[in-house]
């Protein structure tokens, strides 16, 4: 398996990750508590799963640097920094999340859970628009 293959895999498990994510906040809001838990666990493990994917991806082919494209260049860069220090925030707050859930206490869950959610789902869909631009966008251009 080739490392471009896990970039491909990597987008759809940050997608599916989302929309497990989005899902799961649509439950908790109908009150389907039960349905909310096994879809933030799904996009937990998904989400875990993503990042043995990255790592596996980068230890084979290291880190790929987008082409001098000018603005689009500076764009990405600032998405690529956004993505990431959302993403390092990101893994303590969900496992604190998911860990207060487990442990029946609601009040504390509902209250990180407003900042976990948001920032969840942006490293989620950043990911995914990362990706778009090193694999779809910048090899188009540079054509």
């Amino acid at each position: 398996m080739s490392a471009d293959v896990l970039a491909h895999l990597n987008a759809a498990l940050n997608a599916s990750s989302a929309a497990f994510v989005f899902a799961g906040v649509v439950a908790i809001r109908a009150g389907r508590r039960d349905v909310h838990r096994r879809r933030m666990t799904t996009a937990f493990w998904i989400s875990a799963a993503f990042l043995v994917s990255y790592l596996t991806r980068a230890a084979l082919s290291g880190t790929h640097r987008f082409p001098d494209l000018g603005w689009i260049r500076t764009f990405y860069l600032l998405l690529l920094s956004v993505h990431t220090l959302l993403a390092i925030v990101c893994l303590p707050l969900v496992l604190r999340t998911l860990w207060l859930g487990r442990r029946s206490r609601f009040a504390d869950h509902k209250k990180i859970a407003r900042f976990t959610y948001p920032i969840w789902a942006t490293v989620s869909g950043t990911g995914v628009m990362v990706y778009a631009m090193l694999y779809h966008v910048a090899p188009a251009l540079t054509r």
